[in-house]
């Protein structure tokens, strides 16, 4: 006997935002999530009083006003910036590339008109259409900072040397001849206050909720509790990976407690050379301003994926693509069964891109508009201009 309108497998934020609109809009939800915890990869543990971001740094950035909107109506946020900064062995860069990495990089150069002028003797060695990544960076930004600030951390990053990786992993690399460190050019960014469970908890408050449950386990019994299921996991595994598996590249978390206030003074640094084995520490206090008397630091180690571990960032070459394109034609025949967000879509989002895309499921499915006001539950909102 079907209990529930919908069941919706996987409780991040493509699944929050679904389940909340679906119980405003009366339907009774029941929410399977395979980890003991809801919140997909936004979710924090808390350490010494600090909010941990455990599945890597995340930052609330949009410049889509409706999901602004919609965000500060279940959660407070704060006032953060990002603006991390690299670490060559030793030498500091600000980040995204502006006026400061340039200065920084060339002590001579101080004006934008500099800075053109020398990266572009340095892009002009590079002629026609770029071959691979590493054509296509130094065509962007030139030699010295394709060396120092891409190379070593893409290497790591996807596990190939730049020149057999394709160019378009890397179609565009921020550059601004400013001095501005503020690494989005979204108008609003922020961290919700009190960690993004707060968010998420106000997400699925309408729902009922069976943690470490695994939908493609128990299928025959899941799909005879709803009217409809809302599947975001990988496409793949839906269906028993009958063409072969998707690739994705993954991550090592190494989280430490340390008896000291400040250490690093930001909340990201990036290891750009090659031999360091982490792409980047987060330090996860400064993502709310805290005045711990310790402090909490993770090292980023990306990892080559095998399945069980959390898949990251889709490998989209041409052969994946063409694989994920024979399961996207299996949905088409699927009338009961929704696929919405990150993984279901083979596709690397931002938090307010996986919103947008629920947004658009959420007209289609309910017949109904994210629509909220201009009032705010947050006490600052950060616009970037």
């Amino acid at each position: 006997m079907k209990q529930y309108d919908y069941v919706i497998v996987g409780g991040g934020l493509f699944g929050g935002t679904f389940a909340y609109a679906a119980s405003k809009s009366g339907k009774k939800c029941l929410v399977l999530e395979k980890r003991p915890y809801l919140g997909g990869n936004i979710y924090c543990e808390q350490i010494a009083d600090i909010n941990v971001h455990k599945y890597g740094a995340h930052t609330f950035h949009t410049s889509n006003r409706k999901v602004w909107e919609f965000v500060n109506s279940l959660a407070g946020f704060n006032r953060y910036t990002h603006s991390p900064v690299a670490n060559y062995h030793g030498e500091i860069y600000n980040l995204p590339f502006n006026m400061n990495t340039f200065h920084e990089m060339w002590e001579d150069v101080r004006t934008p008109e500099e800075a053109k002028a020398r990266i572009g003797e340095q892009r002009a060695r590079i002629t026609g259409q770029p071959q691979n990544l590493e054509e296509q960076a130094i065509s962007l930004v030139g030699e010295d900072i394709y060396r120092k600030l891409v190379k070593g951390y893409t290497e790591k990053q996807w596990g190939h040397d730049c020149r057999e990786l394709p160019a378009f992993i890397i179609n565009r690399l921020p550059v601004r001849y400013c001095y501005d460190n503020n690494y989005f050019d979204d108008l609003y960014q922020g961290i919700p206050i009190g960690g993004y469970n707060v968010l998420i908890e106000a997400m699925f408050a309408g729902c009922d909720i069976e943690l470490e449950a695994d939908y493609n386990l128990d299928r025959e019994r899941y799909n005879e509790l709803g009217d409809r299921i809302l599947y975001t996991g990988t496409l793949d595994s839906f269906y028993d990976y009958r063409f072969g598996k998707l690739e994705y590249r993954s991550l090592r978390f190494d989280t430490e407690v340390l008896d000291q206030e400040n250490y690093q003074g930001v909340a990201v640094v990036n290891f750009t050379d090659r031999e360091t084995p982490y792409t980047r520490i987060i330090e996860h206090k400064h993502f709310e301003f805290g005045s711990q008397e310790q402090t909490v630091i993770t090292r980023e180690y990306p990892v080559e994926w095998q399945e069980g571990m959390e898949p990251y960032y889709p490998v989209n070459d041409e052969k994946n693509q063409v694989l994920y394109q024979r399961y996207l034609q299996l949905t088409k025949m699927e009338e009961k069964v929704i696929f919405g967000g990150r993984l279901a879509e083979y596709r690397y989002y931002d938090m307010d891109q996986v919103i947008e895309s629920a947004f658009s499921l959420i007209e289609k499915e309910l017949n109904c508009e994210m629509n909220y006001g201009k009032e705010y539950k947050s006490q600052y909102y950060y616009a970037s201009v």
